[in-house]
């Protein structure tokens, strides 16, 4: 069975991919997938974290197993097959490719194709340039201290790596990127 991810950021309105995978495949293989699509390197600690239709995280896949304290499932890319944790249509998905800042690609299970198998991942669709893999930390602190100047707006919103997503807030074009 092949999975057809698409794949946005809220940084750069025309930026879209389309990643092509087994389902049978290791989140690791999509992690690395979708890395090579943009051109980052993979020295970076990242996660995929499932969401519900409002984007609000719940199960958290992560590259290594930081040695939780409570007695949850960790669940690892490199042992925890796709197949495992997505089955549907529409299931969204959030990949923190910068854990300092937060920030992130939203991901949406677009298509399942019943039959066929892949033996690597393919880049279908390639639009837009990405976003820097890292961003400039004084840049960064200088759009929080901006941010925190003015009371009247929440911190956690609005900045690189916002992890609530509203579907009015899409990239244009979103839905129709088949």
């Amino acid at each position: 069975m092949i999975y057809r991810f698409k794949i946005v950021s809220d940084e750069v309105d025309n930026f879209k991919r389309e990643i092509e995978i087994d389902a049978d495949s290791s989140f690791l293989v999509l992690r690395n997938a979708i890395l090579d699509s943009v051109g980052y390197t993979k020295d970076e600690m990242n996660s995929f974290f499932l969401c519900d239709d409002d984007w609000s995280k719940r199960e958290e896949v992560t590259l290594e197993d930081m040695g939780s304290e409570y007695d949850e499932d960790v669940w690892l890319m490199d042992d925890t097959h796709i197949n495992e944790l997505v089955e549907e249509e529409g299931q969204r998905m959030i990949f923190v490719f910068d854990y300092m800042t937060e920030r992130s690609f939203f991901m949406e299970l677009k298509k399942i194709v019943p039959g066929k198998t892949l033996l690597d991942p393919l880049c279908t669709r390639k639009e837009g340039k990405a976003p820097a893999q890292h961003i400039d930390m004084k840049e960064f602190d200088a759009k929080v201290d901006k941010r925190a100047a003015n009371a009247e707006i929440d911190l956690d919103a609005d900045l690189y790596g916002d992890t609530q997503y509203n579907i009015d807030e899409l990239p244009e074009g979103f839905e129709g990127f088949n």
